[in-house]
């Protein structure tokens, strides 16, 4: 199972400089657990973190210019920080999966003399095997759209970088294998490009995880529409192929699609079971079965609450699963006691399939959590955005150690108060 490490983010509206766990050169921070969980008041940024995974996803599929402008983000002027001089920046830190050396990606996204976003810099690079410290071998390594490539899955030791300076910064001479390669276009991703190549086996790999991250933007009203028939393997971000996805499931999985069903209707109260009836059209409607009543409720009658345990219970039973999934305040519409429930849940699915990622400002949710999974985001008196793990409170550790709720913390805000 891939997992991240590490996420660093800079001059992206409020997160002006924000690191979550660990990187190759830093050991003074655990790495993010398969299970991570962002909480903070209203206003400090949390669906801004909660986009920074969307835009470096769209950055891949689309293209920078167009990540953009994607999902309303109105350019790259709107999303540079306030007075900000430096680049866009992401670093990514992570495995492909437990055996494998960490790899890290940067991107640095800069405008032209029009304001026009383009990739002023790119680079992927892996640990060398066996070693806790020294410098990474290249993947990729590119500026300004002109740079080096390396093929194959591991580096040899001729493919070393003399050091981790950037090219021009450097008293070291710059490595001279690979192949030297330039961009058409600037606003793609060479990491999109290159990955599409068989050569490129790491490249292409890490082009695959990006491309799978899921982010949840789940409308239980759009999940009450009466798609079109067809199957449909993953469900979409904002759920309104849900009736689709049940297709696909019934058809392609019939003995372990009544299983889910079974098993989810054991954890919306009230629910006596799940079924399906098909419509004269070919489609497929999902029939909530209530202890009180002889005919059942369709999708389109049933409350907010049910609809989105249902589409979040059905997302972690997906037979070909995203490595990283993103669900921005899951508790929005949910009776407070399922909240445990559904923490157990994605934490049992983190240990099989999947690294999850979330944003809450429910203490009932924060109850279920660990200090080691949650992360406190705070805005400062400048308005940027800082974050630290509730854990690196030694307070808070004790308290918790005392067998005291974390969310009870929350909610008297001992987690803040750093």
């Amino acid at each position: 199972m891939a997992l991240i490490l590490g996420f660093r983010v800079q001059n992206f509206k409020s997160l002006k400089d924000i690191t979550l766990g660990r990187f190759w050169d830093t050991q003074t921070t655990d790495a993010l657990t398969p299970l991570t969980a962002v909480i903070g008041k209203n206003g400090v940024g949390k669906s801004t973190l909660f986009d920074t995974f969307g835009f470096l996803a769209d950055c891949v599929k689309l293209g920078v210019e167009d990540a953009c402008d994607a999902r309303g983000r109105g350019g790259l002027q709107r999303l540079l920080s306030q007075g900000s001089e430096g680049p866009l920046a992401f670093q990514v830190y992570f495995k492909q999966d437990g055996n494998a050396r960490p790899i890290t990606y940067e991107l640095e996204i800069v405008g032209d003399a029009q304001g026009r976003p383009y990739v002023a810099r790119e680079h992927l690079r892996q640990r060398r095997r066996g070693q806790s410290y020294g410098r990474p071998y290249s993947f990729l390594k590119l500026e300004n759209g002109i740079g080096r490539v390396w093929k194959g899955e591991t580096a040899t030791e001729r493919d070393e970088e003399p050091d981790e300076g950037r090219a021009g910064q450097s008293s070291d001479e710059e490595p001279r294998d690979g192949e030297l390669i330039e961009l058409s276009d600037k606003r793609k991703l060479a990491v999109a490009t290159l990955g599409a190549l068989k050569q490129h086996p790491r490249i292409s790999a890490f082009r695959s995880f990006i491309e799978g991250w899921y982010l949840s933007y789940f409308r239980a009203d759009a999940a009450r529409g009466l798609p079109m028939a067809g199957p449909q393997k993953h469900l979409n971000a904002r759920g309104d192929n849900l009736g689709n996805v049940v297709q696909y499931m019934q058809r392609e999985h019939p003995r372990r699609f009544k299983t889910i069903l079974a098993r989810i209707a054991e954890k919306i109260p009230g629910i006596h079971s799940i079924t399906t009836e098909k419509t004269n059209d070919g489609r497929l409607l999902l029939c909530f079965n209530d202890r009180g009543f002889q005919e059942p409720f369709f999708a389109p009658q049933m409350s907010d609450g049910t609809l989105k345990v249902f589409a979040y219970l059905l997302l972690l039973e997906d037979p070909d699963p995203p490595p990283f999934l993103c669900i921005e305040e899951p508790e929005n519409g949910l009776y407070h006691k399922l909240l445990e429930t559904l923490i157990m849940e994605l934490r049992e699915h983190t240990g099989r399939k999947s690294q999850v990622f979330l944003t809450t400002h429910q203490p009932y949710l924060v109850d279920a959590l660990q200090p080691n999974e949650v992360w406190v985001l705070k805005k400062g008196d400048d308005g940027f955005s800082s974050i630290h793990r509730a854990d690196s409170d030694p307070l808070v550790q004790n308290l918790v150690e005392q067998e005291l709720p974390l969310g009870g913390l929350w909610y008297s805000d001992y987690l803040d108060a750093r």
